[in-house]
């Protein structure tokens, strides 16, 4: 390795402690983000909201989450979420890269499905919400309809442009090669598309959970949506705060997870 390299900043196998700098420099930023956003939250609520009604402090929602933990109520509450969310996130992928497929091969089904997938796409969750509930009841497969119906066209709609933007050149040539339709599709247009579907599953993790928590606010008997709801009726602030926090760290850690995954389904794209 010369010396312009290790100037630079490349990371050698040579250089002791090396490894562990890189990870202190990706982590360093992002904690001490989450820590300067807490203490400002803490000192708002104690020295200028100064209303328990109105806003809980950090400390008083770890009390709150404490608790929830000790009796057992919070995981029960998460565990039925979480099966809404997974449930459904996996059906919005199967189904999403299937429509997509669908849409990128045939020009007669994007025009017959396109203004649909438009509407829909467009149609706030709290629009919906309601009439599923009302229509399948308020058990957990219509939270997943809700889900699926909200989460499933980022994925329908990435894989569809994924798909349709594989070099035209690269296939050409594969297909003068003697390669069949199904060869095509799974060693050129699917590799070529697992950027854009990757995206669109990270947008979709965002969707799934907006839509678990309103299909669980309009129609619910257990859930993270449903102990917000009832927080907010009595006015329990840290409770409320409680639900927003777990919610808010799942978020964070599925979209973690997802980019993850990028990384790992394209070593070739680490930036």
């Amino acid at each position: 390795m010369s010396a312009k390299q290790i100037v630079a900043g490349q990371p050698t196998a040579g250089r002791p402690g090396g490894g562990l700098r890189l990870f202190q420099a990706d982590w360093l930023a992002p904690v001490a983000s989450i820590l300067g956003g807490l203490l400002l939250w803490e000192l708002f609520a104690r020295f200028i909201i100064r209303n328990p009604l109105f806003l809980a402090a950090p400390s008083d929602v770890a009390v709150q989450i404490a608790e929830l933990l000790g009796t057992g109520e919070l995981q029960k509450h998460m565990a039925v979420s979480g099966a809404e969310f997974a449930i459904g996130l996996v059906l919005s992928i199967v189904i999403g890269i299937g429509m997509g497929f669908v849409l990128a091969s045939s020009s007669i089904a994007r025009k017959v499905a396109g203004p649909w997938i438009a509407c829909l796409y467009a149609t706030p969750t709290i629009a919906v919400a309601p009439l599923i509930i009302l229509w399948f009841g308020i058990d957990i497969w219509s939270k997943v309809i809700v889900v699926v119906v909200n989460a499933v066209f980022p994925v329908i709609i990435n894989t569809e442009a994924g798909l349709r933007a594989t070099d035209r050149k690269l296939l050409e040539t594969v297909e003068c090669l003697g390669a069949s339709k199904v060869q095509l599709f799974w060693n050129v247009m699917f590799p070529s598309a697992i950027p854009y579907i990757l995206a669109g599953v990270r947008l979709a993790v965002g969707r799934a959970i907006v839509s678990v928590v309103v299909g669980e606010l309009f129609g619910a008997r257990a859930g993270l949506g449903f102990m917000l709801a009832q927080a907010s009726e009595v006015f329990n602030m840290p409770r409320l705060f409680a639900a927003v926090v777990v919610l808010a760290f799942a978020g964070l850690v599925l979209t973690t997870l997802a980019q993850m995954l990028e990384r790992a389904l394209q070593p070739w794209n680490r930036v």
